[in-house]
């Protein structure tokens, strides 16, 4: 049952019409920096020079990189079996609309998400008409929801996921989120505990059918990159700190530190979450006297670099073909974890911290299964690593168990989501 719009949410709506010109100098802003596509600003404003196709168009929005990656094998699913339909799929940054453009099927498109103003949104909607659409995960945003709900016949939200940071902010908004989400016709949570959470801000029915993040392909590599790194690297012991955040760095330097007493050769690659934090990491190196290479800058492994700091956009399956022994960060410092079956798909056995609510289910079942080991600090990371180098009997049966854990129930996942939303889709006797 859809709830009544209250007085908050109103006063949103009307506040955001009379920013305008706030939301154009945002778009300005992010331009100059980059994040903006120039030939596609408009984009960002509802407007398109793209024709909506004929026939019934099936609208799905997912925020950035991650849930752009996990709408691909859903939208190749749902095309295959539902040839007769269209598919558009919005984002909002650069770098996810890149992805679609390399990776979305026929008859499917790109387009970017307008920014969440009354005029923006009804530009898109009036073009575009969807007749379904799907959300993937925790894109909430008020004018944007509440507009498509005025205008789309079926609504639904996949994946579903609210942190527990987001959860208590919205429970001072009770009846807010609660108007928000009364515009799903289905939420589909990613796991138990969002499940949870978003019974709790809806007080409506909400379903788990597993993370669709399960069913992404793996990341993309360069074979020949790896060979050439692989070459560089030799018999040299190595491995790899991915996604890391500011605090969990330090961390792996101590720990670099540490196993550098038993291996004076010890080649150590940190891969930022976000690239652009690249110069960070080199500064904490260098106040530790380690020797660096930035990937970013042209940097160079050579016997003397102790660090390796890869911080570069889309390379990430490089470095997980390249290490069998992966720390996903996010998950000392308290980010909520990483998506650790990118690691898993691709041969690696997984470190992580404690903190992994954003994956909580996914991290347990991998543990569960060996594939997975828990490190609170650089003491603990030191001495999971050790043992991984110096029991290859274990690092064996712990990359397979987390390679296991990730393809478990894939195929299910994907398909038991996809007869959910085909159930709401137009034409379904049409169906094939």
């Amino acid at each position: 049952m859809r709830v009544q719009e209250p007085l908050s949410l109103k006063i949103y709506r009307s506040l955001s019409r009379a920013a305008e010109p706030v939301a154009n100098f945002a778009l300005r802003h992010r331009l100059k920096k980059g994040k903006e596509d120039p030939a596609r600003i408009n984009e960002r404003r509802g407007i398109t020079t793209r024709n909506r196709p004929d026939g019934g168009l099936i609208w799905i929005h997912g925020a950035s990189v991650g849930e752009s990656l996990s709408v691909v094998p859903l939208v190749r699913q749902l095309r295959t079996r539902r040839p007769d339909l269209n598919f558009l799929v919005t984002t909002g940054t650069v770098t996810s609309a890149n992805l679609m453009a390399e990776r979305l099927p026929e008859g499917a498109f790109h387009q970017y998400i307008p920014l969440d103003h009354p005029d923006f949104v009804s530009n898109f909607l009036d073009h575009w008409r969807p007749d379904a659409a799907i959300f993937v995960e925790s894109e909430f945003w008020p004018n944007l929801i509440l507009g498509a709900r005025e205008k789309i016949p079926s609504m639904t939200l996949v994946n579903g996921r609210i942190s527990p940071r987001s959860f208590e902010d919205w429970k001072r908004q009770p009846n807010s989120i609660k108007c928000i989400l009364s515009s799903f016709d289905a939420i589909i949570a990613q796991d138990y505990q969002n499940a949870e959470r978003l019974t709790t801000l809806s007080g409506g029915v909400v379903g788990m059918l597993g993370n669709l993040k399960s069913a992404a392909p793996p990341l993309p590599a360069d074979d020949n990159e790896i060979t050439r790194l692989k070459e560089i690297i030799g018999d040299r012991p190595f491995w790899l700190a991915a996604s890391t955040h500011l605090g969990e760095e330090e961390i792996v330097l101590n720990a670099h530190q540490l196993l550098r007493q038993d291996h004076a050769n010890l080649l150590t690659i940190i891969a930022p979450r976000h690239p652009g934090r690249g110069g960070e990491v080199c500064a904490l190196a260098a106040e530790q006297s380690l020797q660096f290479a930035q990937r970013s800058e042209s940097g160079a492994i050579d016997s003397k670099t102790e660090i390796y700091i890869a911080d570069t956009l889309g390379e990430l399956g490089v470095f997980y073909r390249l290490s069998d022994i992966a720390f996903v960060g996010g998950s000392i410092t308290p980010k909520g974890g990483h998506n650790p079956l990118e690691p898993a798909r691709l041969g690696a056995a997984i470190l992580h911290g404690p903190h992994t609510f954003n994956f909580v289910e996914t991290y347990g079942d991998m543990r569960a299964a060996g594939g997975a080991a828990l490190v609170r600090n650089e003491r603990e990371l030191t001495t999971a690593i050790r043992r991984l180098w110096h029991d290859e009997k274990t690092r064996k049966a712990m990359i397979e168990a987390a390679r296991g854990a990730a393809e478990n129930n894939t195929a299910k996942i994907l398909n038991d989501i996809c007869d959910a939303l085909l159930e709401k889709a137009p034409g379904e006797a049409n169906a094939t």
